[in-house]
């Protein structure tokens, strides 16, 4: 794969994502525009990536390497990606080898930006981005935080073991066109947690694994993502907007107002059915030999069957894809709970003993509301996400 490493300050990040390659087993030619020499020098990008490091079109003419790193290429990946950079690759410019690699690549290529905030929601990049984007490239959004001085905001290059998660999973599909660029996408992670006392919860085994799955790979096949994560810790996915939620109320609130112009609805997180009626200002004390006070329940909304009722009253075209955890009768208890939700896809497996919570690994049926059923064999979480976008395409309009 190609690594072209831009003129920001982000670039010494870039020296862990290659790190990160190389010790997976990719064979990595570094292409540095002049600019980012002057933040990460030549040996650097050498060392690490244990190649040649190709820095201009006159180096090793007799090689062309202004065309042949580009053809050679199973993948370009573009980290920091600048303002700058996105500008000349949109206008098709080739005025050094990191340009003319750009144009000669018939491979996935990816873009993960950086750069601050204002620059990134100028007008003139959106529509660079927006021009990359139709071309099939992979734009990755910045992420949000501290960038250069005291500045905040989005613009920030995601997290290196991020960045690399999104090579790898673009690299995975091959020369697979993005076949949900353009769409919005909303995913929901994670597990709800409702308070008893400023202390405990009333809770569930969800990690996120499962959702944040989902959203990486939905951004690997260049769909804008919205993760709506509950109580997860998780780094954010690379290219992935995170809105954070912590009890059922705070998740149905953030869903029903993220909703708004998605293509695409994911409820992946584990809701809690149910929370305490009232929760204690301190922390309940036990007294010796007493019997606890019992903690009166109330119903949580249904936030599945919320936003499918939400979808159907105003006339959207919306698929909606619900996740339904089993312990027994999965599939007799997921075709009921398909019928009761009215969602188009619902992703049943079987939890407890060991699966689906916390693993790596998931397995589970997918069930359609046309009566399909597909069955997933168990394997990486994101092979099931994969799974699922596969199916949500021929349902979008």
């Amino acid at each position: 794969m190609v690594l072209g490493v831009g003129g920001g300050i982000a670039a010494y990040k870039v020296c862990e994502l290659l790190r990160r390659l190389t010790e997976s087993g990719h064979r990595v030619r570094v292409v540095p525009t002049a600019e980012a020499l002057r933040f990460v020098g030549e040996p650097t990008w050498a060392a690490l990536s244990g190649q040649p490091v190709a820095t201009g079109v006159w180096d090793g003419v007799h090689e062309v390497p202004h065309v042949r790193i580009g053809q050679e290429a199973d993948l370009v990946f573009v980290a920091p990606a600048t303002a700058n950079i996105m500008a000349r690759a949109a206008a098709g410019l080739a005025d050094d080898l990191l340009t003319n690699t750009l144009l000669t690549a018939r491979c996935p290529v990816v873009f993960a930006p950086a750069m601050h905030t204002e620059m990134w929601e100028h007008p003139a990049t959106q529509a660079n981005v927006a021009t990359l984007r139709s071309r099939g490239a992979v734009v990755l959004d910045p992420a949000v935080g501290r960038l250069t001085g005291a500045d905040t905001g989005r613009g920030r290059l995601p997290e290196p073991s991020e960045l690399f998660e999104a090579a790898r999973l673009v690299l995975r599909r091959g020369a697979a066109a993005p076949d949900l660029a353009g769409r919005r996408v909303v995913v929901s992670a994670g597990g709800t947690r409702e308070a008893v006392d400023p202390v405990r919860f009333l809770g569930n085994h969800s990690s996120g694994k499962q959702g944040y799955a989902l959203a990486r790979t939905a951004a690997a096949r260049g769909a804008d993502v919205t993760l709506v994560a509950a109580n997860v810790s998780l780094p954010d996915p690379a290219g992935v907007r995170v809105v954070r939620a912590g009890s059922a109320v705070e998740l149905a609130e953030a869903m029903e107002a993220e909703r708004v112009g998605a293509d695409v609805i994911v409820m992946s997180a584990a809701v809690a059915d149910f929370r305490p009626v009232a929760s204690a200002a301190s922390k309940i004390k036990k007294s010796p030999g007493a019997t606890p006070a019992p903690i009166e329940l109330a119903e949580n909304p249904d936030i599945l069957a919320g936003l499918v009722a939400s979808r159907d009253a105003e006339g959207l075209a919306q698929t909606v894809v619900g996740f339904a955890a089993e312990t027994d009768d999965v599939i007799a208890n997921g075709r009921a709970k398909l019928a009761r939700k009215g969602c188009d896809l619902l992703v049943v497996n079987q939890v407890g003993g060991g699966r689906a919570f916390g693993t790596e690994d998931n397995q589970a049926v997918i069930l359609g509301s046309d009566g399909s059923a597909v069955d997933v064999p168990t394997g990486p979480k994101e092979d099931l996400a994969d799974r699922v976008w596969d199916l949500v395409l021929p349902r979008l309009g």
